[in-house]
């Protein structure tokens, strides 16, 4: 109980401030999902944020994911992939997860979809862009972007919903705000030019520390895992943890 008290406080506090940047930017609070990143937590942590009232849990590593879907079976939970994914590892996704946020080639959706096929799922995709051309980073530049969307057109299990960025790291939350307004503002070219507008109606951005600007520039979903469940049980946090 001592765990499920403490996420539910922090779930609390991360809830009044994604409210306080919806009110801001006059947003609806109920047009922000929040993702909570589980990846490296166990299985009580899992169990206790279910209990608090949390069911989008994000996982950046497939076999980790499965592991704790194995053990946490009977809650009731919509399954994250927020992590890169190999291309050998999409029949193992797609039958993992609800959504899969890390989309970056017109050969990754086309193996996803015929994965969904196979196994009668039908997993929500979105498409990582990237805006900021780290070398460390994965993402679609923008022109892949435009043949990935293009590429949708045929798919016939996945569903794509929107993009994804992972801005380069800074302390100030403010740097990542032009990555966040380029993604919206990528959403509405992309739209103009043509596609279901439903294909793209999902904005994946912000972390702990930058979520409420990824709000005020029009986040539909934010990934906290920090915020919600404290330090990583690890020694070496990576430099972008969510």
């Amino acid at each position: 109980m001592e765990l499920e008290a403490q996420i539910t406080d922090n779930l609390n506090a991360v809830a009044a401030r994604i409210a306080a940047a919806a009110a801001a930017a006059g947003r609806a609070v109920t047009e922000i999902r929040l993702v909570a990143v589980s990846k490296t937590f166990g299985l009580a942590h899992v169990e206790a944020a279910v209990a608090a009232g949390l069911h989008d849990l994000g996982e950046n590593k497939v076999q980790e994911a499965l592991r704790k879907q194995a053990a946490a079976s009977t809650l009731q939970v919509t399954w994250h992939l927020i992590g890169h994914l190999q291309s050998n590892k999409a029949r193992k996704a797609v039958a993992a997860f609800d959504w899969i946020h890390s989309v970056d080639s017109v050969d990754l959706l086309r193996r996803l979809d015929r994965a969904a096929s196979d196994c009668g799922r039908a997993p929500n995709l979105l498409i990582q862009v990237d805006l900021a051309g780290e070398a460390t980073k994965q993402g679609a530049p923008e022109p892949e972007v435009r043949r990935i969307i293009d590429a949708a057109d045929t798919c016939q299990s996945v569903a794509v919903r929107g993009l994804m960025v992972l801005p380069p790291w800074s302390q100030d939350p403010e740097a990542a705000r032009p990555y966040f307004r380029r993604l919206r503002q990528l959403r509405e070219e992309l739209c103009a030019a043509g596609p279901d507008q439903s294909r793209l109606d999902q904005l994946s951005m912000g972390m702990s520390h930058d979520f409420e600007v990824a709000v005020e520039e029009g986040a539909t979903m934010v990934r906290v895992g920090t915020a919600l469940f404290g330090a990583r049980p690890h020694t070496a946090l990576a430099i972008n943890e969510p």
